[in-house]
């Protein structure tokens, strides 16, 4: 398993077990390094102490905090430690909420959380207790120098944790809002058809990220001195200024591997059936 972010205990109520965290995802990216383009050797950036007007070394360098402009306290590694809270050492959740309250806005990051020895009963027993009410757990934690709000929740196998922004740090704009009087019924009842046309199970393996390995494959090919393809544009299909019309002819699209299937039989077929078999199809697909 990855490396451990974070070590210590959760406490709930008077039970107390020592837990771990992993980092449970991350971002995958192409990262490019910088060079001279004269040459292409690789460049650095350079430390440069704009008093002494001259570059120093990493070893030199404190941190600071700008209290006044152009004046700094300097903040060493034990000055930080002295600050932590308890919760640097002791994870306690503060209370239980339903899970279908906490709006996923407020997720960060995602990480496995794991009994350490000794505390597999009394995590097992959160687990369950977790599972069989629908509830998470709401708890504290500091760790990389800030303190933060999680969400204890059970996955598949065991627990997870999110850290969660905290409320004045979601943005709140104005203008973002929905004006449900524009919807007419018909509309809607069409709209809600086709979400059933296209209806799947969720299944993340079905995803990747095309933009990444299209840059890997043009790399690969760079690497080779072969030509570079360009990538196809996009068929853009044109704009259906008619509501009503544009879901009649999406849902008409949905329905389009149903009527080849249906070909040469005979007898009616249900709109309901159409939508059953067009996800069926889209299952065997996608399989």
């Amino acid at each position: 398993m990855a490396s451990t972010v974070w070590k210590g205990h959760l406490t709930f109520g008077l039970l107390s077990l020592p837990v771990k965290l992993y980092s449970a995802a991350r971002g995958e990216s192409i990262s490019f390094n910088q060079l001279h383009k004269a040459d292409h050797s690789r460049v650095r950036q350079v430390l440069y102490c704009q008093e002494e007007d001259k570059p120093i070394q990493r070893s030199e360098i404190v941190k600071g905090y700008e209290y006044e402009k152009d004046k700094y306290v300097v903040i060493d590694e034990e000055d930080i430690k002295k600050a932590a809270p308890q919760t640097a050492k002791t994870m306690e959740i503060q209370e239980f909420v339903k899970s279908d309250e906490v709006d996923p806005i407020f997720f960060e990051s995602s990480y496995y959380l794991a009994p350490d020895e000794a505390g597999e009963k009394a995590y097992a027993l959160l687990f369950e207790a977790l599972r069989k009410t629908g509830c998470v757990g709401v708890a504290k934690i500091a760790m990389h120098n800030r303190e933060h709000i999680v969400i204890l929740r059970p996955g598949p196998q065991g627990l997870m944790l999110h850290t969660m922004y905290y409320r004045d740090e979601i943005r709140k704009v104005d203008e973002f809002r929905t004006d449900l009087s524009l919807i007419k019924d018909k509309e809607l009842a069409l709209a809600q058809t086709l979400i059933e046309s296209l209806l799947a199970p969720f299944e993340p393996e079905k995803y990747k990220d095309n933009y990444r390995e299209n840059l890997l494959a043009m790399i690969q090919a760079k690497v080779e001195g072969k030509q570079i393809v360009e990538t196809a544009a996009p068929q853009h299909k044109a704009q259906v200024i008619d509501i009503m019309e544009a879901l009649k002819m999406s849902l008409a699209e949905a329905k389009k591997p149903v009527a080849s299937v249906k070909t040469g039989t005979t007898g009616s077929t249900t709109e309901g059936e159409h939508i059953g078999q067009s996800r069926q199809s889209r299952k065997s697909s996608g399989d």
